[in-house]
């Protein structure tokens, strides 16, 4: 069969297109904004790619049209597919009806942490022996791409709560059907799509309502939002995820825990019902990781992982590309490029960071690339987001209004160019050592270009 895959290089299409192309399938298709990590994955993998929407690569009649939720009415390729009468399905259902439906489905769903929790979970049960499929939204350094069939029962999915597609406005987890579900954590985001906070949660407790009976579900008690969710109803089993416990406190008898043996996240111990289970030492940092990690050991449990097996898998994880990686070192510097775009995933990775390196020199580069952070809806929450860092240097796309809050202890410096930016790092060459790159998109190449314009040797 032929599937013609429109917005192909998006994490979630372009991982779909990888496992179409594992099942046999012949796979092309189409994207206006094609960059790395995901357009190098599917040049590997021989999938040709079209660049922009002209309907010409539709003239071979693909057997299906996959399309993404990037794509609109208006859109010339979408045009042509309604008016030709081509069959079209969107990614969601696509996955859910040729892969999801034969397998022991762990999703992994929240604001966020999603893609490295089912990176984890994907990696525990590859160590384990269960050969695991998944589809990540995200490189797993681990596996080398963010998606494959596996040949084992189970399937690990990143569950994301975008709408599916222009003609199918529910979430896309919605899909999935999970057995196995994980509720990281949730706030408000993807201003949008959804109004409020309560929109997100009535698509939250349409998931809940697809779980079976004995199937389970995973979430921090701490998170209030998701507890209004479960309220509404649950039908599954539940397993609680209590927090990292401070020192000396009391171990509780019931869900699991975890206590930190460095303050940078870098060791912890984990356990369940009142009983220490395992202790893990690994590359990652932070305590959000380390609630990232808990939750995969617990739907690694689930299914039969002892938790010894998991800690040991973790000590062996690699991570995902663009969490906090480091992309180029040297004569005392460092440049991280990560995907966050929240002011609570950016907090937290900065806090992570700041307990690790102490009071060594901490420069935070930002695009407000999202929906949400251009419309300005958390510019009032980016001063405490950003506090760990010594200094911001803020990219202002052409477009956008408005500025972020004045903060005197961290001072924040606007760019209208990534060149700009460029040139100033390396005329103050020496001052920074520890750069963070945050953009969930491209920045104008800025990690690439940065790393080569220092001088920087490449891991």
């Amino acid at each position: 069969m032929h599937l013609h895959i429109l917005g192909i290089c998006g994490t979630f299409m372009g991982s779909l297109a990888i496992l179409a192309s594992e099942l046999g399938h012949r796979v092309t298709g189409s994207d206006a904004n094609v960059y790395p990590p995901m357009s190098d994955q599917l040049a590997a993998r021989g999938i040709a790619l079209h660049q922009g929407y002209d309907p010409a690569p539709l003239d071979a009649r693909p057997d299906l049209v996959v399309i993404g939720n990037a794509m609109s009415r208006g859109n010339p390729a979408v045009e042509a597919v309604l008016n030709r009468g081509l069959d079209y399905c969107s990614g969601p259902e696509w996955l859910a009806r040729h892969l999801l439906n034969r397998r022991h489905v762990i999703a992994v769903a929240g604001t966020h942490g999603k893609t490295s929790t089912t990176s984890m979970v994907a990696w525990i049960l590859e160590c384990a022996g269960h050969d695991p499929g998944f589809l990540i939204g995200g490189v797993a350094r681990d596996f080398g791409c963010s998606a494959r069939i596996g040949s084992g029962s189970h399937f690990v999915v990143e569950a994301d709560e975008y709408d599916t597609a222009f003609f199918d406005k529910r979430s896309k987890f919605i899909h999935y059907r999970p057995r196995t579900l994980l509720l990281n954590n949730l706030e408000y985001d993807h201003a949008d799509i959804f109004p409020d906070l309560a929109a997100i949660q009535r698509q939250f407790h349409h998931l809940v309502r697809t779980v079976p009976g004995e199937g389970v579900i995973i979430a921090p008690t701490a998170d209030s939002a998701l507890q209004e969710v479960l309220s509404e109803g649950c039908w599954s089993r539940r397993q609680a995820w209590l927090g990292c416990l401070e020192r000396g406190e009391t171990i509780p008898q019931s869900g699991w825990w975890a206590r930190l043996v460095k303050e940078d996240g870098s060791a912890f111990v984990v356990g369940r019902d009142g009983v220490q289970r395992a202790e893990v030492q690994w590359s990652l940092l932070g305590r959000h990781n380390v609630a990232n990690a808990v939750m995969a050991m617990a739907a690694a449990a689930d299914v039969g992982v002892d938790p010894v097996v998991a800690a040991a898998a973790l000590g062996r994880f690699q991570g995902v590309k663009r969490r906090l990686e480091v992309i180029g070192s040297g004569d005392g510097i460092t440049v991280y490029d990560d995907f966050a775009h929240h002011p609570t995933a950016i907090a937290t990775t900065l806090r992570g960071l700041r307990r690790r390196i102490g009071n060594q020199s901490l420069l935070l580069l930002i695009e407000p690339r999202s929906n949400t952070m251009r419309s300005g809806v958390h510019r009032r929450q980016l001063p405490a987001a950003w506090s760990s860092a010594d200094a911001v240097f803020w990219y202002q796309p052409e477009g956008m209004d408005w500025v972020p809050a004045a903060d005197p202890t961290v001072p924040v410096h606007r760019f209208t160019s990534v060149t700009g930016m460029i040139e100033r790092l390396v005329a103050e060459r020496g001052r920074w050592q520890h750069l963070v790159i945050m953009s969930n998109g491209g920045f104008d190449g800025l990690p690439r270009r940065l790393v080569e314009a220092l001088g920087l040797a490449v891991p």
